[in-house]
């Protein structure tokens, strides 16, 4: 059964389908021979090929499919090439068996923490849309000391500029983030800082820079930020920024 093109190439782990559209505006993509057009759709078999390198266009097996767990350090920008040369998360990456790493859930430049990665397009749509309401968990400082009133609100919460948003948990924290071991090394002059307080705090939303704009909304300003699991997925503890692990195969299987 035949499928548009950028759903097809996207289930694959060939991209987004945001990145494929782009590249079909760009006339890079051909089916069976002729340039490819917005809307266009093709079968699993079709000769689909990216400026003339053929593309597999069929879904990741489930042998095929991998899942890999990294740990972003700061620095890193999740996008696979960067105008401003910046390093990219995907710098570091092995190469999959097959396809192509999608990133699951995108971290801004700052933010550090587990990003995960899969092959399989068709997985990394379903744990990303929103009617999967996926949790996000994260430890945040933030610079000064909010009340419990200002806590009140984020749980009940706060309009943003693209809808109302909120924390489902806040857990305030003991240890401010340079003084935390769970946040690794302590980071310039914000490590120990005064006026600083640290949480853990739980969404299920994945929208831009969330966790930032909510405080921010707040009328408080992150200092540091770091992902500590995308639904059932932890991050490691003995995973070092920078590493990388494949996640084993049953476990991805029940993604």
């Amino acid at each position: 059964m035949s499928e548009r093109l950028q759903k097809l190439l996207a289930s694959a782990g060939h991209g987004s389908r945001r990145q494929i559209e782009q590249w079909i505006r760009d006339r890079r993509l051909t089916v069976n021979g002729h340039v490819a057009q917005l809307g266009e759709r093709a079968d699993a078999g079709a000769d689909i090929r990216l400026d003339g390198a053929a593309l597999q266009s069929g879904n990741a097996s489930c042998s095929a499919r991998e899942v890999l767990i990294y740990h972003k350090p700061a620095s890193e920008v999740t996008t696979r090439a960067d105008p401003q040369g910046r390093p990219t998360v995907f710098e570091r990456l092995p190469a999959p068996r097959a396809g192509r790493w999608v990133v699951i859930g995108r971290l801004d430049v700052n933010t550090t923490g587990l990003l995960l990665f899969t092959n399989d397009g068709a997985l990394a749509h379903r744990l990303m849309h929103p009617s999967s309401e996926v949790e996000r968990e994260y430890l945040v400082q933030v610079r000064g000391l909010p009340s419990a009133a200002v806590l009140e609100q984020l749980r009940q919460g706060l309009m943003l500029e693209d809808g109302l948003a909120r924390f489902d948990r806040i857990e305030p924290l003991a240890e401010p983030a340079g003084r935390s071991p769970a946040w690794g090394p302590a980071v310039g002059s914000d490590a120990g800082a005064p006026m600083q307080a640290a949480f853990r705090v739980v969404l299920h939303e994945g929208r831009n820079r969330e966790v930032r704009r909510l405080w921010q909304a707040a009328g408080f300003e992150v200092s540091r930020l770091m992902r500590l699991r995308y639904g059932a997925v932890r991050l490691p503890p003995d995973l070092r920024p920078g590493q990388s692990r494949a996640m084993p195969a049953a476990q991805a299987a029940l993604l």
